[in-house]
């Protein structure tokens, strides 16, 4: 099993040591990794785990060479524990799921049939089948990772390689039990699968443990980018990652700029309260972000102030899209109002031709905005075209 080695190879003691200073750096790690992101449940789970493992080196460090039936079913439970729990850590980081009922039945299955097998007195048979099930969670954590591998590739292939590996050597030592055939095993197993075993656990935990810190950071370092660019209330771009995003190339040809203004919001502000105007401002993102493709960009630029870029489009078809958001929006607005104010926006559209700076088409689409508010609002105006170069 892990915790057994040819002492010619290594001290046995200083082995256990190695896994569980190991085990325990990565432990705190870990958790001081969820004292600065509490909503990451994964941390918690993979914490947990590597506790149970602290927990099964520490029972097998304190028995003094024994290999009794309490040693085998505390050691080797918290063991089957531990590989459970970082299986279900694995899960929730790569697919985003918060539990899983089939892990529980697979934890449940390995904890029944391996400690009726030590009670029964079969330690061979309950070796073997500890073995297999921490092979089994092993692989299944591996094959989180590689399905979730586009997100971080290098770090999540090579935690999938590392998992894949550390399954393998589990395999070897129950391959090794089932041939030797024995159903009472009064002593650790000692023979080659169990050094390597042994040497895996040490470089699984120390290869896991940072390679899972460093996938933490780097999806807390994605989520700050995207909180820093993303407006809290819509969940549109924000201002200035719209402008990062444009700013520093010349548009395309055939690109339009909408801009959009709620009409008398600062009244529905004023008359029905803060949270109504949040309901309108959010309505209309959803309206808005709805009536463009999937390739387009919308943003909330600052108050009742939105834009929306449209890509490869023409003038005349850029001006019916503002049209039918605008006409959305009067249609489907009114039941947030509590009085009946008008629940309205105007438009302004302007296109790009040739090569034309961001914030030159901008600035057309925001005066043929403010047109369409001279004019009386609820309407669309387009800009004058500019004539290219």
């Amino acid at each position: 099993m892990i915790l057994s080695v040819d002492p010619q190879v290594i001290d046995n003691a200083t082995l256990l040591i190695a896994i569980g200073f190991s085990s325990a750096a990565l432990l705190l790690a870990l958790l001081i990794s969820w004292s600065n992101s509490r909503g990451d449940r994964y941390l918690v789970s993979w914490a947990s785990g590597i506790g149970c493992v602290v927990i099964a080196v520490a029972i097998q460090g304190l028995s003094n060479g024994r290999f009794t039936l309490d040693i085998q079913l505390t050691a080797y439970s918290f063991l089957i524990c531990g590989m459970a729990l970082i299986c279900v850590g694995t899960l929730q980081f790569a697919e985003h799921r918060a539990r899983s009922t089939n892990l529980f039945w697979l934890w449940l299955s390995a904890m029944l049939s391996m400690n009726l097998a030590f009670l029964l007195g079969f330690s061979g048979p309950g070796l073997i089948l500890l073995n297999l099930w921490c092979a089994l969670f092993l692989a299944l954590s591996g094959q989180h990772y590689w399905r979730a591998r586009g997100e971080f590739p290098l770090q999540m292939i090579a935690s999938a390689i590392l998992f894949g590996v550390h399954s393998l050597s589990f395999v070897a030592c129950a391959v090794v039990l089932l041939l030797e055939g024995n159903l009472v095993v009064l002593a650790p197993p000692n023979n080659w699968a169990e050094q390597f075993n042994s040497i895996m656990a040490i470089i699984g935990l120390t290869g896991l443990g940072a390679l899972a810190l460093t996938l933490n950071q780097s999806r807390l370092t994605r989520r700050h980018r995207q909180e820093a660019q993303t407006d809290v209330l819509t969940g549109l771009l924000n201002r200035r990652a719209l402008f990062e995003r444009f700013e520093l190339d010349d548009l395309p040809p055939h690109t339009a700029v909408l801009m959009f203004d709620i009409d008398h919001f600062k009244q529905i502000n004023d008359q029905q309260g803060h949270s109504t105007g949040d309901s309108v401002i959010r309505h209309f993102a959803m309206i808005m972000a709805r009536g463009v493709r999937n390739h387009d960009v919308t943003a909330r630029l600052g108050g009742e102030e939105f834009c929306a870029v449209l890509l490869d489009i023409s003038p005349d078809e850029a001006a019916s899209v503002a049209e039918l958001i605008r006409r959305d929006f009067e249609d489907h607005s009114a039941h947030l109002l509590v009085q009946k104010l008008p629940a309205t926006v105007s438009a302004g559209v302007a296109s790009s031709v040739g090569s034309e700076a961001f914030s030159t088409v901008l600035n057309r689409a925001d005066a043929a905005l403010y047109a369409a508010k001279r004019s009386g609002r609820n309407r669309v105006t387009r800009s004058a075209p500019r004539q290219a170069a």
